[in-house]
């Protein structure tokens, strides 16, 4: 029994000398390199929030939250803007309740009702017609709360493989430079994206009463262009 442990014991050890040879303990050779693609469009999605408010009117007394709501839809959905683009971000002192809007009226007839809205446009020229409809004295705020674009999946996954290919044309270079070939990739990192830059956010209500007095036209501007940045890690073996 003692020559057949040690007889194992001695080709454990033969095994081990051999998976220790320089020939297997050689590293493979490789090269990492990242790779960025970036790209800049205009958004076509553009989501502004409009904050509606009930008011005193001369001579007529206050007009309600209702009426308000009703002549603003009506205003939107006139700009050829379809009525799926319009949804209710928050209520005040109504909170979408007619009986219990009626029933604190009634102890409050001071009470202003207001409500907001976030409406989807196209372009800046859509929220140009959308300023010259509102209610100047119900409207008490009217803002871009962001902006996107209606491709921006398809836009997203076209960067990520720009930016492999550079990490393959970077290694490609690199390797060259020393007399060295690139082989198959080793291994890929999932594109991140490292820079989202919105474009400049202003309120054409304010450019509709600042700076243009009388008839003069204000200049037409659009938005600056969103800008999306990839990049990707690549380790490829060295031939």
């Amino acid at each position: 029994m003692k020559k057949i442990i040690i007889s194992m014991a001695f080709m454990a050890g033969m095994l081990g000398a051999i998976a220790q040879t320089p020939e297997n303990t050689t590293r493979q050779r490789t090269i990492n390199v990242s790779g960025m693609a970036e790209m800049e469009i205009v958004p076509d999605e553009i989501f502004v929030q409009v904050d509606l408010r009930e008011y005193d009117k001369k001579g007529a007394g206050k007009v309600d939250i209702e009426s308000i709501k009703n002549r603003f839809i009506k205003a939107v959905i006139s700009l050829g803007i379809p009525d799926t683009n319009i949804s209710v971000q928050g209520y005040s002192g109504y909170d979408g309740n007619p009986w219990w809007y009626k029933k604190n009226r009634k102890k409050n007839p001071d009470m202003m009702a207001t409500i907001s809205y976030l409406v989807k446009l196209s372009n800046s020229k859509k929220m140009d017609e959308l300023v010259d409809k509102l209610d100047d004295e119900a409207t008490q705020n009217f803002f871009i709360a962001k902006v996107s674009h209606s491709k921006m999946t398809e836009l997203k996954k076209q960067l990520k493989v720009e930016a492999m290919k550079a990490a393959k044309d970077k290694a490609v270079y690199l390797a060259g430079s020393l007399g060295e070939s690139v082989g198959k990739p080793i291994m890929i990192n999932d594109p991140s994206e490292i820079g989202y830059h919105a474009p400049r956010v202003y309120s054409n209500a304010m450019m509709k009463t600042e700076g243009f007095a009388g008839d003069q036209a204000a200049p037409t501007i659009d938005f600056k262009k969103i800008k999306y940045q990839f990049e990707v890690n690549v380790t490829f073996e060295l031939k």
